[in-house]
């Protein structure tokens, strides 16, 4: 007789993991502790389920997804959002642990998402920098704007604050630096991405830490996981324009910024801006286009190990 595949939800918190089998319509909770894990992991084993889902929370299912790849089981980390729209697909409206678990399981039958490479302890060690980073800005920011609105009395204060800050920020991107020199891989990469004009450090950073996929997908299929491919929104008589959303947020960020910078001094993408213009494209349309177009190069350059040419693009953009 055939085996019957097996499918695992995994509702996480901080102090319990919900787990829901599908179609065994079996389910356990236990403590979210190490040995709680280690119980989990060596159940899952046993179980040898085709697939293993669970939810981004905030951090809180690192320790498990490191567990469960390290035995080598199939553990996919899926966008909260998806979950939460196949439970209303299906009528399930409720929301309890318990429930949300039986229904990453029935999501992950239904839909078989595709499994990626988990980050190790470096790559999560480089995105937690990168958070870090975006958090140090975002409060750089805040208090200059709350600067120039303050008391004098107050100023001396908001302004070492600031100073302390762009210290801390100064030593977060020290570390990234030392993390990307310290993997052979990675500072080939690195060195790859930034021969583009137009990408910096930070751009070249985020890439790494946030999208692992990069040179390893068709050119379609990466314009996609970072949300810059068109989408078309059509039904029945109604015909509109296509629309990009969706995708990994920081990535599109720093995809945004480096762009703008390529439209005025990389020869491709600025010879690619200002033909869309001329054909009448807005500037905002042109602007994502040219966004889809420099990570297309970038992820042609890394799946064939070649630096950017001056002169041409290189060789397999579309591949």
């Amino acid at each position: 007789m055939e085996r019957t595949e097996q499918f695992v939800g995994i509702d996480i918190s901080k102090k319990q993991l919900d787990l829901a089998i599908h179609p065994l319509h079996t389910g356990e909770v236990v403590a979210h502790t190490e040995a709680g894990i280690l119980h989990v992991v060596e159940r899952l084993r046993a179980l040898q389920p085709a697939r293993i889902v669970l939810e981004a929370t905030r951090g809180f299912e690192r320790g498990l997804v490191r567990a469960l790849a390290a035995a080598q089981l199939p553990v996919i980390v899926v966008n909260p959002r998806q979950v939460r729209d196949f439970a209303k697909a299906t009528g399930q409206l409720a929301k309890t642990d318990t429930l949300d678990a039986r229904v990453l399981a029935r999501f992950a039958e239904a839909i078989r998402p595709a499994l990626r490479p988990v980050p190790d302890a470096a790559m999560e060690e480089a995105r937690a920098l990168l958070a870090r980073r975006r958090q140090l800005i975002d409060m750089v920011t805040a208090e200059k704007n709350r600067l120039e609105r303050a008391a004098a009395p107050l100023q001396p204060h908001i302004q070492r604050h600031i100073t302390w800050l762009c210290t801390e920020l100064t030593r977060v991107q020290a570390d990234l630096d030392a993390s990307i020199q310290q993997s052979p891989i990675w500072q080939t990469q690195h060195d790859l991405l930034q021969s583009v004009l137009g990408v910096g450090p930070v751009m070249s950073r985020t890439l790494l830490a946030e999208l692992q996929e990069l040179g390893t997908l068709t050119h379609k299929q990466i314009a996609a996981l970072v949300g810059v491919a068109p989408l078309n929104h059509e039904s029945g008589t109604l015909r509109g324009r296509r629309h990009v959303w969706g995708g990994r947020a920081p990535v599109r960020a720093a995809l945004y910024m480096a762009t703008l910078v390529a439209t005025k001094w990389n020869p491709v993408i600025r010879r690619f801006y200002h033909h869309l213009q001329a054909s009448g494209k807005a500037k905002k349309v042109a602007l994502v286009a040219c966004m889809r177009k420099l990570l297309v190069i970038l992820n042609a350059m890394l799946k064939h190990r070649r630096p950017w040419c001056h002169t041409a693009e290189p060789v397999g953009t579309g591949a």
